[in-house]
């Protein structure tokens, strides 16, 4: 009977972590959007310099996490990548300047809008 009242126990702790888990993906899934912003690195000096070149690891980057415009706006305005020295009013533009054909051109990311 004890060992019963312990699996209902455990059973309920599961039913709550899962949910949690469930209501903690954001806008990009299960991973944070400072966790993605990692993944733009090689996107550094062209998100602080307009007239640096784009390279096509960061393209590659910003395309996968494109296909998400609320994950690339969220990591775009992350706290990772501010402390990066990341401008916003720049990377915002990356998108663009690697011909990226389907990006969501005039999807609204805070004050910035994606051209």
């Amino acid at each position: 009977m004890k060992f019963i009242g312990c699996f209902l126990v455990f059973l309920a702790i599961l039913g709550i972590a899962l949910l949690n888990v469930a209501e903690g993906a954001g806008e990009c899934g299960r991973s944070s959007p400072d966790r993605e912003a990692w993944k733009l690195a090689p996107c550094e000096m062209a998100a602080q310099d307009s007239n640096a070149p784009v390279s096509s690891s960061c393209c590659q980057q910003v395309k996968k996490i494109g296909q998400n415009p609320r994950c690339l706006c969220a990591v775009m305005l992350s706290n990772t990548a501010k402390s990066s020295g990341i401008k916003p009013e720049i990377a915002i533009t990356i998108p663009k300047r690697c011909n990226i054909a389907d990006r969501p051109v005039g999807y609204q990311c805070g004050e910035y809008t994606l051209p």
